[in-house]
């Protein structure tokens, strides 16, 4: 069997490769191992990966090794997120990397106070770590100025594009006028994001750790016709039975709604949605990474740019409305090679339409009534549903293979 090669043997520093081996991060995973050579020999470097897959170290790792000491606000790396909560969470794993080198981070996005920003720009930071409004605001203050970025990091650009934010990054990069690297990481690279690469990107080495139409293998799904009025019970009883607990709704007001409904149930549960000031967001966040709150109630803002480790249940409580959606969201779980449940509540004249998004996701899995006292409901991750029930016969049914199981 081919041995997985280790940082030192990608041509990662020892310095960083041990601050890794210390923190438990032994091998690297298949994006990190596709992309840190190119990216150190000085390539543009295109990599197609979803959330989960280990892309912030794998543009974090050569932007930190090849840093020189920055000019004040004239930061030499730029990273590129789409929301504040990944902009937290990148700086989080770069921010002790580039300590070890004496090097400074600060990350800027709206919802925060901006003084705090400007104060860090002005004492001299070598990483930035921005959303594109919040960047440009602080580059139209005067606070901030791209004539010395060395190195651009684009994470999660297909979310940038659905979320329209490439206009902003357009008007960003064309403001980076010194020769540059430029790193790119994305679910997909097709349509606006492929014109992100020939507009940005020179001959860049192109790398794919997620082929096209498959879904995660180590996710067990499962699908289950379920009346209105048991909801919250059979979300309480799964939760109950679970770890980390992902609960995806549609609106803001129904999560707010779930939370509360979950928290009288007697499961502590808290709500993120976009409505919430970045404090409750931040309060959210942390209760539910350090089990306090072992139950997050969330709109799509939370599906894409969070990690967050060892969620055991992504619990669809309402239908996405895309098949894209379902794998975001579901990607929450069964990250990185880990084992994960994700369960979607499907009400009666909802079936039509999860039958849709199962055809053209690649599940063929059964969906099977219950209701929230039956016995099957304390260990789904076991209980099997009879593939003869699948919905579209002649086709196998989506892979349960299992994978490692968390630390």
């Amino acid at each position: 069997m081919p041995t997985t090669p280790t940082f030192r043997e990608l041509g990662v520093a020892d310095d960083l490769a041990n601050a890794l081996v210390s923190d438990g991060i032994g091998e690297p995973f298949p994006i990190q191992q596709l992309t840190i050579p190119d990216a150190l020999e000085g390539r543009d470097v295109c990599g197609k990966a979803k959330t989960g897959s280990g892309k912030t170290l794998a543009f974090g790792l050569p932007i930190i090794q090849q840093l020189e000491r920055a000019p004040v606000k004239r930061p030499l790396a730029l990273v590129l997120v789409p929301t504040r909560e990944l902009a937290q969470q990148v700086t989080a794993v770069l921010e002790p990397l580039a300590a070890l080198r004496d090097f400074r981070t600060v990350a800027v996005y709206g919802g925060a106070p901006m003084g705090v920003q400007i104060k860090a720009l002005r004492r001299g930071v070598e990483v930035v770590i921005a959303t594109p409004g919040r960047l440009i605001d602080l580059i139209d203050r005067r606070e901030l100025q791209l004539d010395e970025v060395r190195m651009v990091a684009i994470d999660e650009a297909d979310q940038m594009a659905d979320m329209g934010f490439l206009p902003q990054v357009r008007r960003i990069m064309s403001g980076i006028s010194v020769e540059h690297q430029t790193f790119l990481f994305s679910a997909t690279l097709d349509g606006q994001v492929g014109t992100l690469v020939s507009a940005y990107m020179e001959q860049p080495a192109r790398h794919d750790a997620e082929p096209d139409g498959e879904t995660v293998d180590t996710m067990e799904h499962r699908f289950l016709k379920v009346h209105h009025m048991d909801k919250v019970k059979m979300a309480a009883a799964i939760a109950d039975s679970s770890g980390r607990t992902l609960v995806f709704v549609r609106t803001k007001i129904e999560c707010d709604r779930v939370a509360k409904n979950l928290r009288e149930a007697g499961v502590e549960a808290r709500a993120i949605h976009g409505d919430l000031h970045q404090r409750q967001r931040d309060r959210a966040l942390a209760g539910f990474a350090d089990g306090t709150s072992p139950v997050l109630v969330a709109t799509n803002v939370a599906a894409r740019g969070l990690h967050i480790d060892d969620v055991d249940v992504v619990i669809h409580y309402d239908p996405p409305d895309d098949p894209k959606t379902y794998l975001h969201r579901s990607g929450r779980t069964a990250r990185a090679g880990e084992t994960g449940l994700v369960v979607t509540f499907v009400e009666w004249d909802q079936v039509n339409e999860v039958l849709g998004i199962q055809r053209r996701a690649g599940l063929n899995v059964p969906i099977i009534k219950m209701f929230s006292n039956d016995d099957r409901i304390r260990d789904l991750s076991s209980w099997r549903p009879d593939p003869e029930l699948a919905p579209f016969k002649g086709r196998r049914s989506h892979p349960m293979s299992r994978g490692r199981r968390r630390r």
